[in-house]
């Protein structure tokens, strides 16, 4: 099966969500990720509840289609033979800040000193060439930072965070999506590069894209913030006997959910014509919830399709991680598989092989790297390094 991919090698130099989310969309469509770890830690193996030590639910999926490299790249062994693998890299992605980077040796220049065509791709939280270019970044002060927070304050009066760690997996797109177009002007050109993914101007031009609305013009229109959004009426509305999102997206939508309803006095409101929908939208929204209450959530999903109305249930966790298909880990045993959710008819991405334990592949990364059997015994003997048995047995929690 032909994947888009194939023949690319990413170095992955990440932890936790944001970075290992991006490359796993690359190892997905076929790149060879190379996921480096410390012989001693467990990081993104630990997030979320799990049966075993070194690969929780969460990483069971992240890890996927990855090789790992267990290494200490404290140590000057270590990170000669790390530079060793990046001379056969198509690209370096990783979300360490500035300081420690170069405490390491392994800035973008010493990546493109040992290899002058990769594509040196950094992930952190502020741009480097500001003040805060080392201040740890995590998702919560991200989204606190970025307009999120005071969005949900102008809606509740409270300034409140997503349920969902949004800016890391926003920016762990970006991270997939800068490193192909890099790898696109590279095939062209031959040309590495540097890419400084900052995740605050990240997610502030995200929060602009609609949010930006008046306050984008010079002088300023009025205060930003898209309007249909900002109201404390948008959202699931409660049926007879569950939740649903009904959304009418123009005057005949909502004449018939208020003819539905008993509410010809709305019929043909001109709140609900033209730019009225966007400026009365809490008002309409609200007009909307005692309707709903009095059908169904089965009743509702008919009567919306046949007046092709938008519509959908509201869905619980629970359901939507049940109905993924069941895989099957070498060590872990069974668990539910997250499909790759792009559908492409002649490169599709493929799940061609479950999350690595940890130091599985550092063997024969380093000596397809070069090196030698000596080298790699004397590194293991000092912790340098970690090579997993293929029989090594992994303790459960």
């Amino acid at each position: 099966m032909a994947h888009a991919l194939q023949g690319t090698r990413i170095l992955d130099l990440t932890s936790v969500i944001m970075g290992p989310y991006g490359t796993q969309i690359l190892a997905d469509h076929g790149a060879d990720v190379i996921f480096v770890e410390h012989p001693k830690s467990t990081g993104t193996r630990e997030l979320g509840a799990q049966d075993f030590a070194e690969l929780s639910g969460i990483s069971l999926n992240l890890l996927r289609n990855k090789r790992s490299l267990s290494i200490d790249l404290k140590k000057p062994e270590g990170r000669s033979a790390l530079l060793h693998v990046a001379a056969s890299c198509d690209a370096v992605v990783t979300n360490l800040r500035p300081t420690p980077l170069k405490r390491l040796g392994l800035t973008g220049d010493d990546f493109l000193a040992a290899n002058p065509e990769i594509i040196f791709c950094q992930a952190i939280g502020f741009p480097g060439d500001s003040e805060r270019a080392d201040d740890p970044a995590y998702d919560d002060i991200i989204q606190s930072e970025c307009g999120l927070a005071d969005a949900y304050q102008r809606v509740t009066g409270l300034p409140q965070l997503c349920p969902t760690i949004l800016a890391d997996k926003v920016c762990g797109l970006v991270i997939a999506n800068s490193i192909m177009t890099a790898l696109l002007h590279k095939q062209k050109t031959g040309q590495g590069q540097k890419i400084e993914i900052p995740m605050i101007d990240v997610m502030k031009a995200f929060m602009m894209v609609e949010h930006g609305a008046n306050g984008v013009t010079d002088p300023d229109a009025g205060d930003a913030g898209y309007m249909r959004i900002l109201n404390s009426e948008r959202g699931p509305q409660k049926t007879s006997d569950g939740w649903i999102m009904i959304l009418p997206y123009g005057p005949e939508a909502y004449d018939a959910i208020f003819q539905a309803g008993g509410r010809n006095d709305l019929v043909g409101d001109p709140r609900t014509r033209g730019r009225g929908l966007m400026t009365n939208a809490e008002y309409l929204y609200a007009q909307l919830r005692p309707i709903i209450a009095t059908r169904t959530t089965a009743e509702w999903l008919t009567f919306c399709r046949q007046n092709k109305i938008p519509v959908g249930a509201v869905e619980g966790l629970n359901d939507i991680v049940r109905d993924y298909p069941v895989a099957d880990h070498p060590v872990v045993g069974s668990y539910r598989l997250v499909p790759p959710p792009v559908r492409f008819s002649v490169t599709p991405a493929q799940i061609r092989q479950p999350a690595p334990m940890p130091g599985e592949h550092t063997e024969e990364l380093l000596l397809e790297a070069g090196l030698d059997e000596p080298s790699l015994a004397s590194m293991e003997k000092r912790g340098i390094i970690r090579r997993r048995p293929a029989k090594e047995p992994v303790a459960g929690l």
